[in-house]
């Protein structure tokens, strides 16, 4: 399971999407500092939270244009498709063929390897990822995963403003609970193989584990969050 969904990342997700995300991602924290320092008299933890609201929004304005461009597909309708999920987010799909494909969305983190803020597009979209789990009694006849969903997710520095401290791509179990799979994007991106040679995790190697289980702590919510219920349709980071 583990090669087969690290198989259809690289084959699903191009290459310099991911770079120009990653590139979106510095900009626009950058950028969403100097807007709060240059053009407001905000301080203390009211310039936090301001600009915390303001690079996410910035941010998710780039994600979706950027995802277009490499041909991602805006799910539209509020609904996950084919599904009753409701989603108040960008949700983008990629897919290499007629074959089960990635929805792929953005989200901060609280600080690196942390979950994201859980909200009603997240707790929808993890729920494409209920197959992904081990699970007993495993045979031919049990369902193949369709669509997964995956994070863009970007950790801001909390030592310097307008810095990011890690950017990763992860997937969150269907319980909103621990990350299936997590890795920075310097790592992901040593997985891609050179022009001439195809991208592929090799089969024969030994498996790295897919679950990684989260430490426990006490839970964080980052100023930009405004302290909302997980329910509420005002989704941020």
């Amino acid at each position: 399971m583990e090669n087969e969904i690290l198989n259809r990342l690289i084959e699903v997700l191009p290459r310099h999407l991911l770079l120009d995300l990653t590139d979106m991602g510095v900009a626009r924290a950058r950028q969403a500092h100097e807007i709060i320092r240059d053009h407001t008299r905000l301080q203390g933890k009211s310039a936090r939270g301001a600009e915390g609201q303001v690079r996410f929004r910035i941010m998710e304005q780039g994600f979706e244009e950027i995802c277009e461009t490499y041909g991602g597909v805006l799910l539209q309708g509020g609904l996950v498709e084919g599904s009753d999920l409701r989603i108040f987010q960008p949700f983008m799909r990629f897919a290499d063929g007629t074959g089960p494909g990635i929805v792929l969305g953005l989200a901060s983190m609280p600080a690196r390897r942390e979950l994201p803020i859980k909200n009603m597009s997240r707790t929808a979209g993890v729920e494409l990822n209920y197959r992904l789990t081990p699970r007993l009694a495993l045979d031919e006849h049990d369902p193949k995963p369709g669509d997964i969903f995956v994070l863009f997710l970007v950790a801001r520095d909390p030592a310097r403003s307008g810095q990011i401290d890690e950017i990763a791509i992860g997937i969150i179990d269907a319980e909103y609970k621990n990350f299936l799979f997590y890795e920075s994007m310097e790592n992901f991106m040593a997985r891609y193989a050179p022009p001439d040679k195809p991208a592929q995790v090799d089969e024969a190697a030994p498996a790295q584990p897919l679950v990684k289980l989260k430490s426990k702590r006490k839970a964080f919510k980052p100023p930009e969050s405004g302290e909302k219920d997980e329910n509420s349709q005002d989704e941020t980071g």
